[in-house]
């Protein structure tokens, strides 16, 4: 049986080495103090225009020596609350929020045109950057999308966690299409949908920030969407839905979807929340994929991985390392019939498609879980088994134990202690081999 390698240093290594420039840290006199722009900061007056328009100059140049691009242009936001719609950053530009500071989002609905945003109708993110490069946000302070507005808006609404349904709703910080990015040190709570969104972005560093949302519908903290090469450190994140959720290709995706690779998530601490998913919509496939030293703390579920026969591909060279969990709901879903995680009843096979999901090279090493209703289960399809999973130094004490179907698993020192039945549940389609 083929194990799936863990190249988690050299994956961030790659990462962190491929544009130090365009990430080092803004320092020097800013160009774009917003107040010099007519920003209040008062909380009630509106300061997008303002705020604009000091993007636009910093976006202006000048232009670094030795003409290779702009030097970084800093706006800086101080001493006050900026109540805005939403604003674009450029290229080259540094949005720093400084402790006590707020980026604070109109609750107007009129303030956020439409756009199209992955092949769906939506509206304008709250913060956002298009096709631009070494773009930083930066600072102790706060973005606070002031989502009650929109979270009330949705209530009742069929399919309102579905990106380009008939009640769309801003995200809090989206990168689309942009390159060199680092997020560092702020706050980002209360966006109306997902907080942040790395959407076909390459090389972006999100480190010691914190995403808060904990009761609110379908506000995923960090959705890294068919992006490459991506950190996520030290994030420490409470909200009402994912906590990570990787993506690539909507439901149904006519295609092309392009995957999201060279993904790396280390020392995040996860509180309220749906866990640490790949999927479900997962069309362009995931591959590349390390977490390690992760700490779950009452999330609804610790790992998942998650598609179905409409919405999957390719997701391979995934491990989690070093994962402590408490009070979790389920310890670790891996299941092809998303939004369920068992089928109901027989299951037959059907024909391969282009969006069957086919999931293998999964390892989970080192994981230790306390107080979970449900180990978990593993399950494929019948035409596309969960192939290779790998579990060394596994223990999970649950009510209920781990089911196992149409899945090749092996283990070493895996202990799963549960309240009722079985520890392991292993169904005839699956092939699983423990050694001690």
């Amino acid at each position: 049986m083929k194990v799936a390698a863990i190249r988690m240093a050299a994956v961030a290594g790659a990462v962190l080495g491929m544009t130090a420039a365009g990430l080092a840290q803004a320092k020097g006199p800013a160009c774009g103090v917003v107040q010099r722009f007519g920003a209040k900061g008062d909380g009630v007056t509106k300061d997008t225009a303002a705020i604009q328009a000091a993007i636009d100059k910093c976006a202006a140049g000048p232009k670094s020596a030795g003409g290779k691009g702009w030097a970084p242009g800093r706006v800086v936001l101080a001493g006050g609350t900026f109540l805005t719609g939403p604003i674009l950053l450029k290229s080259g530009v540094v949005l720093t929020i400084e402790a006590g500071a707020t980026l604070l989002g109109s609750v107007d609905m009129a303030d956020y045109p439409k756009v199209k945003f992955a092949r769906q109708t939506t509206v304008q993110p709250l913060v956002s950057a298009v096709n631009a490069e070494d773009v930083q946000i930066q600072g102790g302070g706060t973005i606070d999308g002031n989502g009650k507005v929109w979270w009330d808006y949705v209530k009742g609404v069929k399919e309102a966690g579905v990106l380009g349904n008939d009640h769309p709703r801003p995200m809090g910080v989206v990168f689309d299409h942009t390159k060199h990015v680092r997020m560092e040190g702020v706050t980002v709570q209360n966006a109306g949908f997902w907080q942040i969104v790395p959407y076909y972005a390459d090389d972006v560093v999100f480190r010691n920030i914190r995403i808060l949302a904990p009761h609110s519908p379908n506000t995923d903290a960090i959705d890294p969407f068919s992006s490459s090469n991506v950190v996520i450190d030290h994030v420490f994140s409470s909200v009402g839905d994912d906590n990570i959720a990787i993506k690539s290709g909507a439901i149904n995706s006519p295609g092309p979807d392009a995957p999201s690779r060279n993904i790396t998530i280390t020392d995040c601490t996860f509180e309220h929340g749906h866990g640490l998913s790949i999927g479900s919509e997962i069309a362009g496939g995931a591959q590349n994929i390390h977490a390690e030293r992760i700490h779950f703390k009452g999330t609804d579920n610790g790992i998942r991985i998650k598609s179905n026969r409409d919405r999957g591909n390719d997701v391979s060279n995934i491990s989690f390392k070093d994962i402590t969990m408490e009070d979790v709901k389920v310890s670790i879903l891996i299941s092809e019939y998303y939004p369920k995680a068992l089928p109901e009843g027989e299951v037959a096979a059907e024909p391969v498609q282009r969006l069957t999901p086919h999931f293998h090279d999964i390892t989970i090493e080192n994981l230790k879980s306390t107080n979970s209703d449900w180990a978990g289960v593993i399950i494929g399809l019948p035409e596309a088994p969960v192939k290779d999973v790998v579990m060394k130094n596994v223990s999970i004490e649950a009510k209920k134990g781990m089911q196992i179907a149409f899945a090749t698993v092996s283990g070493t020192n895996v202990n799963v202690k549960a309240a009722e039945g079985e520890g392991v549940q292993v169904n005839k389609t699956a092939t699983v081999t423990m050694a001690k």
